[in-house]
This record gives C-alpha cells, sequence and structure tokens, in this order.
C-alpha cells in the first residue's frame, strides 16, 4: 500500500478530499457514535464515516494539516451540555483534551459552546459532518 508521507493514516482518502476542498466559513463536525449523522447529513453537509477512531485522535490528526479559521473568535466549538447534566455537574473532560490539541496547533482561542438544538441546526450548514466511533 503507497502511504503519502507526513498524513496521519487515521485520515482517510474521502476525508483528505472533503479538507481539500473546504474553504473559509466552511465548517465541518467531528461527530461521536450518538450524534444524529444521517438525518443532519440529510439536510445537506457530506457524510464521511470514521468508524472505529475517537474525536481526539482524529482531531489532532486534522490539526496537523487543515488550519483553523483565524478571522472568527472562536474557531473550534462543542455541543454544550443540557441543563439536566449541568444541575448533575457533569464532567466534560474530553474538552480539556481538545483544547491541548487546539493549543498545540496554535489555537488560543476558547472553545465555543453552542445549545444542542442550535448546535443541530450549526451541523445542517457544515460543508462535512464526520461519523466517528
Amino acid at each position: 500500500m503507497v502511504v503519502l508521507k507526513g498524513v496521519p493514516s487515521v485520515l482517510s482518502p474521502e476525508l483528505l478530499y472533503v479538507l481539500a476542498r473546504m474553504g473559509h466559513g466552511d465548517e465541518i463536525v467531528l461527530a461521536d457514535a450518538n450524534f444524529p449523522v444521517s438525518s443532519i447529513s440529510r439536510s445537506g453537509p457530506e457524510l464521511v464515516r470514521a468508524d472505529g477512531l475517537g474525536i481526539p485522535k482524529l482531531l489532532e490528526a486534522i490539526l496537523q494539516l487543515f488550519p483553523l479559521d483565524t478571522y472568527v473568535p472562536r474557531p473550534a466549538a462543542v455541543m454544550d451540555l443540557v441543563n439536566c447534566d449541568k444541575m448533575k455537574d457533569l464532567k466534560t473532560p474530553v474538552w480539556d483534551e481538545y483544547k491541548t490539541l487546539l493549543s498545540n496547533s496554535g489555537c488560543e482561542a476558547p472553545l465555543e459552546q453552542v445549545e444542542r438544538f442550535a448546535f443541530y441546526e450549526r451541523a445542517k450548514n457544515a460543508f462535512a459532518v464526520v461519523a466517528t466511533g
């Protein structure tokens, strides 16, 4: 098998093609296994499968190749916790992982936290949605 030098092996040809076609203002959603990728993708964004991969590993690989938009105050967003999870003081340690990966790539902006249904609507306008494991 021929592999491009310097390209992380977790990035499929399909995902590389999506990244290469994106431009200013385009957004990509890295979705966990519970995200409604099929119904969101029916609204327009391209669906890319990355089953078996966790978001942190995929995000790290993408950030090696893909520059974040420096013209927006918060170039990375997460779906905020719903109120009942906030009341339970549910912890989200993966957000700290995301912040570290973003910082390592030169992004010091805070993560934008988007309300659940607003996040779904925003995802419908994304360039692509990546379904992870």
